[in-house]
């Protein structure tokens, strides 16, 4: 089984993921919810037909030392676990490895064990995959709103266009609905998600702008 799944792993550095885990577990609750509102939206975008202004806002956004880690932000992990014993809401530490590894193969929860799993998979995509590949899988499945994954469905079902076509303030607009995307909302902002999108396109123009991801983009 473990030498299946590095095979797996290995044919999806190539070829697009036909579904993730996390897709299939939101259809599979609908069907048993009943929930005839909800339709699976995801169509694979290559990371060249996407703007690079999206690439830049999701790392701004999520995981800003992703070009230079190795699946795992040390420091943030850090601050998590000395912070969420006084936080009503938990501090994230994942990185986008990590969200992809979760999202793509795994099912929800904080047990040990799967996160035990979530960092074998991290390590394993790291292994297998270059930056530029998980970034890309990262940005295809990542989810933009109730059965909105990937910023392909999400780019023309906000704004009527194609990702590669994002300008910056969109691109900023979708990253921060990523903490909640069944709260938060792209299309209408709230004051909140503007706030929010505000902060993610300052710290885009602190990291460098497009250059900054220049080594991942253009290896």
């Amino acid at each position: 089984m473990l030498a299946a799944f590095v095979i797996v792993v290995g044919l999806l550095r190539w070829l697009p993921p036909p579904m993730s885990s996390l897709m299939l577990q939101r259809w599979v609750s609908a069907l048993i919810d009943h929930d005839s509102s909800f339709h699976l939206q995801y169509r694979w975008v290559s990371l060249a037909n996407i703007s690079p202004r999206m690439a830049l806002a999701v790392v701004a956004a999520e995981d800003q030392k992703f070009p230079d880690h190795h699946g795992f932000d040390l420091q943030a992990i850090n601050l998590a676990l000395r912070d969420n014993e006084h936080r009503e809401l938990p501090r994230g530490a994942s990185t986008i490895s990590q969200q992809v590894a979760k999202n793509l193969f795994l099912w929800p929860g904080r047990s040990l064990l799967r996160k035990g799993v979530e960092a074998a998979c991290t390590v394993l995509l790291e292994g297998l995959w270059p930056k530029r590949r998980i970034l890309e899988v990262y940005l295809n499945i990542v989810e933009f709103g109730p059965g909105i994954f990937g910023v392909g469905a999400a780019s023309a079902n906000y704004f009527g266009k194609s990702p590669k076509n994002l300008q910056e303030s969109e691109a900023a607009r979708l990253a921060a609905v990523l903490p909640n995307p069944h709260q938060l909302h792209a299309g209408q902002p709230t004051a909140y998600v503007l706030k929010r999108s505000s902060a993610i396109k300052r710290q885009m123009a602190l990291l460098g702008g497009s250059d900054y991801l220049e080594k991942v983009l253009n290896p």
